[in-house]
């Protein structure tokens, strides 16, 4: 068992960390792969969407020959072509040069891919059923599909973020159905992505890699296999469940950091306080790293892995409490609207921002299309903008889209993320308006028409002029 050899001060929820530089010499390309420093052999990712890409990207840039495995035949079209069909910055170039190189294809046979491989990562998206709960379906049908390839000597690496126990109670027994004996004829170990969309790549030389086997062989193999493909640290850790519990709770953090901060934010506007101004000024002692308010959390992590967290049936009321506080502010943003137009039966309010995070054009889990819903429950017109999004995307979410520049007649605007382009808004566009409720606290800058008011969250209401 190892630990981290140094930590990074993220204050405020910032990602600025100093990148690693590659040193490794040009691997030498062995079958079978058996960890040997300097090796590298043939290595199966199923899973080829943004993250899962991004490793074969990484894997195909180290000297190893990849199979990406995935379900969508385009996926795969789109990389045999030599193109990624993400938008991840660097990507595209890694893809197109493996492929030229012939250290790179794409199946959609992830038995065969398994045969072929030494080393198997399975990269795959749980996300929530309908009660809240691990929707597994996606990775167990995954590891069906490697499972009749597997043979003696191989390895197999979950990416996937589980809830604690999962690789050895859920997936090791299946895994070891092919007849294989783990961690002494199948290695089997547990490493999450720590990925960030947009920087996926970036962040692959920026952070230890957190390793835990289902046995001390499994840990070992899978650790040389990391150290020949990734410049940064390898943490070795003492078990699967451990590698599994530091994921969640590195995410679970965010989610209770963002709900105490949305709590200090309303305490703020109680005071006429701005909330910007106290968590800077508390985040400049090196203890407080309190993130930042806003209208609610999104994405793949953060709002989903508190649950993962919480489905073994841990008591952990925080969590909880948490989770609610997040999905709350929607709500909480409705409620205020309502409190100052009267109400929104029949008033018009503009959406602008859809996706869980500006730049990314990924709606997993944003609150974006629950603002939307929210307003129409309410009785709301709803027009909607988001520069990532078509017209038709726009409409399938149940919003009217808006034409950025023109004239529209709302009663309120909401901002959901945090967009540049809103720092170009003329607040003359939108004549009637009353409101500009800022979800992000990004717009404390912007030009006021006369009779409009600001709020942003935990910022003091201002009034135009």
């Amino acid at each position: 068992m190892s630990a981290p050899s140094r930590t990074y001060s993220a204050l405020g929820g910032t990602n600025v960390v100093p990148a690693a530089a590659c040193g490794h010499e040009p691997a030498r390309f062995v079958q079978p792969w058996t960890g040997e420093p300097g090796t590298a052999g043939v290595v199966a990712v199923v899973g080829a969407g943004k993250m899962g890409l991004t490793l074969v990207g990484q894997f195909a840039s180290h000297g190893w020959h990849v199979v990406a495995v995935d379900i969508d035949a385009r996926v795969i079209d789109s990389i045999n072509a030599g193109r990624s069909h993400i938008d991840e910055p660097g990507l595209d170039e890694i893809v197109s040069s493996a492929r030229k190189a012939g250290t790179l294809r794409g199946t959609t046979d992830g038995r065969e891919a398994a045969e072929a491989a030494d080393v198997i990562v399975l990269i795959v998206p749980i996300m929530l059923d309908a009660s809240g709960s691990p929707d597994y379906r996606t990775m167990d049908a995954a590891v069906e599909a490697i499972r009749p390839g597997l043979r003696p000597g191989q390895t197999v690496i979950l990416e996937t973020t589980l809830p604690v126990g999962d690789t050895r109670t859920r997936y090791g027994p299946r895994l070891a159905a092919s007849g294989l004996a783990i961690d002494e004829d199948l290695f089997v170990a547990f490493s999450p992505e720590r990925l960030y969309s947009g920087a996926a790549l970036d962040n692959l030389a920026l952070y230890p890699k957190l390793v835990g086997g289902l046995g001390p062989a499994s840990t070992a193999r899978a650790a040389a296999f990391y150290e020949s493909v990734l410049d940064v640290e390898i943490v070795a850790m003492s078990s699967a469940e451990a590698a599994e519990f530091a994921k969640l709770a590195e995410t679970t953090y965010r989610d209770v950091n963002i709900a105490l901060a949305n709590e200090f934010a309303g305490y703020a506007a109680s005071l006429d306080l701005d909330i910007r101004e106290v968590i800077a000024a508390a985040n400049s002692q090196p203890y407080s790293h309190v993130h930042q308010p806003g209208i609610g959390v999104g994405g793949h992590c953060i709002p989903v892995y508190p649950r993962f967290l919480m489905a073994g049936g841990a008591n952990l009321p925080m969590v909880a409490l948490a989770r609610e506080i997040n999905d709350g502010q929607v709500a909480a943003a409705i409620r205020f609207l309502e409190s100052e137009l009267g109400e929104l039966k029949g008033a018009s309010v503009l959406v602008l921002g859809l996706t869980y995070r500006s730049g990314v054009k990924e709606l997993a889990y944003s609150q974006g299309p629950a603002l939307i819903q929210a307003l129409q429950a309410a009785g709301a017109n709803v027009h909607a903008f988001d520069p990532l999004l078509e017209d038709e995307e726009i409409r399938r979410l149940g919003a009217e889209p808006y034409r950025w520049g023109r004239e529209l007649g709302v009663s309120a605007i909401i901002t959901q993320t945090s967009d540049r382009r809103w720092e170009q808004l003329d607040l003359a566009w939108f004549p009637g308006l009353r409101w500009l409720l800022d979800g992000r606290n990004s717009l404390g800058a912007v030009h006021l028409s006369p009779g409009v008011s600001y709020a942003g969250i935990g910022v003091p209401v201002r009034i135009g002029r």
